[in-house]
């Protein structure tokens, strides 16, 4: 059985003249599992996590060795619409995803592209705000709702492709402790759903719900030591 992810060797960097961000990352994420990784700031944290979701190769460009497979599959050999149907990615600003005119068109805009049924997309809309606590602001307008509100629908958006598999790029750092704690139960209630999980996170009071903990550092994953990084 093939991993959800799978990550060989992996080294990136954006230029001939630049260091490499990544350098030899090996890294295996089991279904059903969270994995949270560390490190400081502009470290690559979230090149990391273009590179797991396919956004590098296939949008942003650099220098790239070693493999990344989902689901058996690597990234090199899928287009960003194949990868998104097997993996969800979710970053710090929601406004950055967010673009519809109201709460509903946004969540509808994912499955609508991929050639969805009216009547399954109907349902994926009505399900995924109801996993995510936000059903009552089905017609409401995306950017008018709170800064954690917003990173609830990024996530109803992501979740209704169904992905097996979810990135959350700092998603709580700009949230307050009520969306924090809903986005970690939220988490929780995923895992038992068996969705794999990578998430990056900054606040070392929201890795509670990662079963392990990575640190990024000198363009490596090793697990985290407090000997080797301090935030």
């Amino acid at each position: 059985m093939n991993l959800p992810i799978l990550i060989n060797d992996l080294k990136f960097k954006f230029s001939e003249k630049s260091e490499y961000l990544l350098n030899g990352i090996n890294l295996e994420v089991n279904k059903g599992e969270v994995v949270a990784i560390v490190g400081y700031s502009g470290i690559g944290k979230s090149t990391l996590c273009y590179c797991i979701s396919g956004i590098i190769p296939n949008i942003k460009k650099g220098l790239m060795s070693g493999e990344v497979l989902i689901n058996g599959v690597s990234t090199k050999k899928m287009n960003i619409s194949e990868i998104s149907q097997s993996l969800g990615i979710v970053f710090q600003n929601p406004d950055t995803q967010l673009f519809s005119p109201t709460v509903e068109d946004e969540i509808a805009f994912g499955p609508e592209n991929f050639g969805v049924l009216r009547e399954e997309i109907e349902k994926r809309i009505s399900e995924s705000l109801e996993i995510v606590g936000m059903s009552k602001h089905r017609l409401k307008n995306p950017k008018k709702l709170s800064g954690g509100e917003k990173q609830l629908i990024a996530l109803a958006s992501v979740l209704s492709l169904k992905p097996e598999i979810l990135i959350f790029d700092e998603v709580m750092s700009q949230l307050d402790n009520d969306s924090k704690t809903r986005i970690k139960n939220l988490i929780l209630k995923l895992k038992k759903e068996g969705k794999s999980i990578v998430m990056v996170e900054h606040d070392f009071d929201n890795l509670d719900v990662a079963e392990r903990v990575l640190c990024l550092n000198n363009g490596i994953l090793n697990r985290y030591n407090d000997k080797i990084l301090e935030i």
